[in-house]
């Protein structure tokens, strides 16, 4: 069983997107798959309460109350989406569930500034300096030639942990949630850009470098 788990102690950066887009991904290559929603926001259940029957199934975990207990035991993937503002004792725990951290960040400089103090955190809890997790770094929601992506890209590409894609703004990631759906389960005349941007993040999460 995979553990997967999106997070980033500053709130609004796009957590919850990436953790229903990964689950649906997985979910349509036919792997049995868990989300576990530990914000009490439950953006990620409520979007997974809009999915329609007729689409892969995906299983939905109330992180929040219950932790991983009622994940199913044959799941393949279980993908967190972990609460924001998460230091200290509580980011430890989190921790101990994964075993593959995507960490998204937005373009701006206080997004930057949070995600220098986050990751420094991250990468000093115990089971992450032993290398049983590995971390990614996504930019997300960027417009492309823009001074501050510019700022973002150059400042990821700085950090001492992978920086494996860039996903743009894009209102496909609206219709998508709405519909209880990921954005590769858009028509392809729709999503072909995304799904283009996603390719890495998606090899990235294939390949035993991702993996401790």
């Amino acid at each position: 069983m995979r553990h997967i788990m999106v997070m980033n102690a500053k709130g609004g950066c796009g957590k919850s997107t990436l953790a229903t887009n990964i689950a649906s991904y997985f979910a349509n290559e036919d792997a049995i798959v868990a989300l576990a929603d530990y914000d009490p926001q439950r953006s990620s259940l409520d979007w997974l309460e809009r999915r329609p029957e007729n689409r892969a199934e995906i299983h939905g975990v109330e992180g929040f109350r219950g932790g991983l207990r009622r994940v199913p035991r044959n799941a393949d993937f279980v993908i967190i989406d972990a609460p924001a503002r998460s230091h200290g004792t509580e980011l430890t725990n989190l921790v101990k569930h994964a075993e593959t951290i995507v960490v998204p960040v937005l373009p701006s400089t206080i997004d930057m500034q949070a995600t220098t103090r986050f990751v420094d955190e991250l990468k000093a809890v115990g089971k992450v300096e032993r290398k049983q997790a590995k971390i990614a770094m996504v930019a997300n929601r960027v417009r492309d030639n823009t001074l501050i992506f510019d700022d973002l890209d150059e400042y990821l590409t700085k950090m001492r942990v992978p920086y494996v894609a860039a996903l743009r703004e894009a209102q496909n990631y609206v219709r998508a949630y709405t519909r209880g759906l990921g954005i590769f389960e858009l028509p392809e005349y729709l999503a072909w850009p995304d799904w283009e941007e996603w390719e890495p993040l998606t090899a990235w999460l294939r390949s035993v470098r991702s993996q401790p």
